[in-house]
């Protein structure tokens, strides 16, 4: 019991304490108000919660080994309860991602992140194991790709992308930084090529590449060079597609110009044996075939609902009172509560159900108006507390797989944290994910409690197990 590390759970029980009270002002009415009603959601909560306290029990009294002996085993069974529920499962708000037991709902979604990490762990921390191998990410890749492809069968795209986070984890234990990069990178180029036509993110990818040539080899002929020959074969393409009436489209023409130079560019880096400029060419070519997909994979790929949100955020679509309705309404509760807040059970955006999903997806609205700016801080400054304390713990492990683990429970945490309140107050789309331990929903506080409590078993026993 010494080694227990009581700060964590006392962060999860402030976390746990806060949250609930919030449900319960977000549900609250002046003529039910017993907060031992099981019909209500603050009631359910409760439930949920107490058998959450089992659960620590019990994870406590298994021995540590268990998790890394059976860590694969978890894993098959929770891919098979994933495919189970696509046949088996009830539909809730357009997801097939439940089952209904005796009035209550089960997300195999939820525990498939702990399932996940316990896999991640025991591969990544395997005898003679090398990140750098072709044969590690290529068995890492379908370890990540089967339940995030699962859930995203099952129209939850939300929980999908959490999977992404597990980069992190990667880098942490030894994957190039380059990789992060490219991973921003692509988010970056995806949220241009909606915002600007392919043309001018075309003439942009081509500047950057010079620029990064000529700081790589800090050699200006060789850009100035590049950038005449580009110049000069853009300007001889389009006057073939002017005055031969080709009418091809100004973006066709340069996509033309950068394949053509492109290739002049590889036999050059291949003639004097410039890995700068193989680099560069291929970033360049990459870049513009992947941009060029973006509006296929956005147009028939996303619904609807989500094309019309992500437009929401990038400005391009005004809809307060259809597809923003939710985040406008979310707004306009955290702003109203001032620095200090509305009070506990005063809010009003609250009370009336201004707010959609004001128990679940959008719970830190009932935070900021009730408890204003400064209940809003502490919350946020206990979630990077939790957070610190768990990259802390992780890396003072003695066995690989503890330390894994601990990463990984700290990346999913972070990924849920960040991009909630990012949801709430419009600087993220609205994807449906849960904020951790606050949240209204028994799978999903059984998932983060199994995650955290794991670790810190493993955590207690780090002095008598070495790897």
């Amino acid at each position: 019991m010494a080694e227990i590390d009581w700060l964590t759970i006392g962060l999860y029980f402030l976390l746990l304490f806060f949250g609930w009270i919030n449900i319960y002002a977000a549900v609250y009415n002046f003529d039910n108000n017993n907060i031992f009603d099981f019909s209500q959601r603050y009631g359910k909560q409760l439930i949920w919660i107490a058998l959450s306290l089992i659960v620590i029990i019990v994870i406590f009294l298994i021995d540590a080994k268990f998790y890394s002996t059976f860590a694969y085993i978890i894993y098959g069974i929770t891919i098979i309860l994933l495919l189970a529920v696509l046949v088996f499962g009830r539909k809730v708000n357009g997801a097939v991602s439940w089952f209904e037991i005796a009035g209550f709902r089960i997300q195999p979604a939820e525990f498939a992140k702990f399932a996940t990490t316990l896999a991640i762990a025991k591969y990544l921390s395997s005898f003679n194991f090398k990140i750098h191998r072709l044969k590690s990410i290529l068995t890492i890749a379908p370890i990540l790709l089967l339940p995030s492809g699962l859930i995203l069968l099952q129209n939850d795209t939300g929980s999908a992308m959490v999977y992404v986070v597990f980069l992190l984890v990667l880098y942490r234990e030894g994957l190039s930084g380059g990789v992060l990069f490219i991973g921003l990178l692509t988010v970056v180029l995806f949220i241009l090529a909606l915002v600007f036509d392919l043309s001018t993110i075309s003439i942009v990818l081509v500047v950057t590449s010079l620029i990064v040539y000529f700081f790589g080899r800090r050699d200006w002929k060789e850009s100035i060079y590049g950038g005449i020959i580009y110049s000069v074969l853009a300007s001889v393409l389009f006057a073939i597609n002017y005055f031969f009436k080709f009418n091809f489209p100004l973006y066709l023409v340069l996509l033309f110009t950068i394949v053509i130079s492109g290739l002049f560019f590889l036999y050059y880096a291949y003639r004097y044996r410039i890995r700068l400029a193989y680099f560069v060419t291929l970033f360049l070519i990459g870049s513009i075939a992947y941009v060029s997909s973006v509006d296929y994979v956005f147009n028939n790929i996303l619904e609807p609902h989500q094309q019309n949100r992500i437009k929401v955020v990038l400005g391009l679509l005004s809809d307060p009172h259809g597809v923003g309705y939710n985040v406008t309404q979310s707004k306009i509760a955290i702003g109203s509560g001032g620095l200090l807040g509305k009070g506990f059970l005063q809010g009003t955006q609250t009370k009336f159900d201004f707010v959609p999903e004001q128990t679940t997806d959008f719970i830190f609205c009932t935070v900021g108006e009730e408890w204003g700016f400064l209940g809003a801080s502490i919350v946020v400054l206990l979630f990077l507390t939790l957070l610190l304390r768990l990259i802390y713990l992780a890396e003072r492990q003695r066995s690989n797989f503890n330390r894994i683990f601990g990463w990984g429970l700290m990346s999913i945490i972070f990924f849920h944290f960040a991009v909630n309140i990012a949801m709430t107050i419009g600087l993220a789309p609205v994807i449906g994910i849960p904020l951790p331990f606050f949240s209204y929903g028994g799978s999903s506080l059984w998932g983060f409690t199994m995650l955290l409590f794991v670790f810190l078993k493993l955590d207690s026993t780090r002095k008598a197990y070495l790897q």
